[in-house]
This record gives C-alpha cells, structure tokens and sequence, in this order.
C-alpha cells in the first residue's frame, strides 16, 4: 500500500490524499505539480525513475479521524477539579 506522504519534497506545500496532482516516483518520493514542471525530462530528481501521477484513495479506504477522548482518569481529575 502506499504511504501517501503529506508533503512536496522539495518545497514542503501540502499534499492531501484526494489532490489529483500530486506525482510519486518507484519509490514513493512524492512532489507537487508545480516542482515536478521544474524538473528536467520530469524525471524524479532523487534515483532520475519516471515521475507518475500518484492515485487517489477512495473515500471509504481513508483513514478516518478520530478526536482522542480524555483518559479515564482524567475524566475523575475533572470532575474533582469542577
């Protein structure tokens, strides 16, 4: 499975899962469209490996976001605390 890396190797800007212009190489190295036109041949600049658009993961196949709930020690310190 690929890692989907947050970021643009060379100029940090983020990258999301769904971005339909983000470009990985055989490795994984993962760029942005706008460092990618820079590149000579659009060859990955780290092993020169063709550059290919990475795929997008589908809704139900991303990682869901979950807000981390007090411990349940926590809860009573709270409570004690009020």
């Amino acid at each position: 499975m690929l890692e989907y890396r947050p970021n643009c190797e060379r100029c940090g800007c983020a990258l999301t899962i769904d971005d339909h212009e983000v470009y990985i190489c055989s490795f994984e190295c993962t760029w942005c469209a706008a460092c990618v036109v820079t590149f000579p041949s659009r060859a990955c600049p780290n092993c020169s490996g063709e550059l290919a658009l990475r795929p997008v993961r589908p809704h139900f196949l991303r990682p869901q976001v979950h807000r981390p709930q007090p411990h349940s020690d926590g809860l009573h310190l709270l409570a004690r605390s009020a």
